[in-house]
């Protein structure tokens, strides 16, 4: 599978706001757009006029880098969300939501979504007392995930749940710090979901 390898504060400089896949370092100054606002390159200070088009595929690539899902995952994720009833564009995000590393990523287990999909891959995670390794795991309401007993004790995941502690875990999720336990409580509503993404725009994208 194709896999990004490059400076991941590029993308955000690209998107022209933070998509937090650094971590603590996203929340200091030392964050790449604070300090350089403008996407990377040589001719990144340029003003550049975007077409419709340009303008729903940054919002396609924005959320797809959020989330870290590579573009055929993504497209799936959307036929998905387009058979399903309601909001197609809500659906959508709901569906990336409900992934494990995404959800253990809220739960403040991990830095961002790529440190959770790493826990989730070595076998750190347990979803209903069961190993998952599968970051890509649509949880449901009610499914308890855990940190195993021995992995409780990682450095990684103590100054995660440190540097979690300045953020607030979503409503739709209950986390136990001391049991290193959170439950996935029912499918989050747009409202609830602060993502700096206009859904609408990807789903223009993918209907043309």
């Amino acid at each position: 599978m194709a896999r990004y390898r490059e400076s991941v504060c590029r993308l955000c400089r690209r998107e022209g706001t933070k998509l937090f896949l650094k971590g603590d370092r996203c929340y200091s100054d030392k964050c790449a757009v604070e300090r350089r606002p403008y996407p990377p390159g040589v001719h990144g200070t340029r003003r550049m006029k975007h077409s419709d088009y340009g303008v729903q595929l940054r919002e396609k690539q924005k959320a797809k880098r959020i989330y870290g899902v590579m573009e055929s995952q993504f497209r799936n994720y959307f036929k998905t969300a387009d058979r399903m009833k309601g909001v197609t564009g809500e659906n959508l995000l709901v569906l990336l939501e409900r992934r494990l590393d995404s959800t253990v990523f809220r739960l403040g287990f991990a830095q961002s979504r790529a440190d959770a999909r790493q826990l989730i891959r070595h076998g750190h995670l347990l979803v209903n007392d069961r190993k998952v390794d599968i970051p890509s795991y649509s949880l449901r309401p009610g499914d308890v995930i855990q940190i195993r007993e021995k992995s409780r004790n990682s450095v990684r995941i103590q100054e995660a749940l440190v540097a979690a502690e300045r953020k607030s875990v979503p409503a739709w999720l209950d986390l136990e710090v001391k049991d290193f336990k959170g439950t996935f409580r029912n499918y989050p509503s747009r409202d609830e979901i602060a993502l700096p993404v206009q859904e609408q725009l990807i789903v223009e994208l993918y209907s043309k």
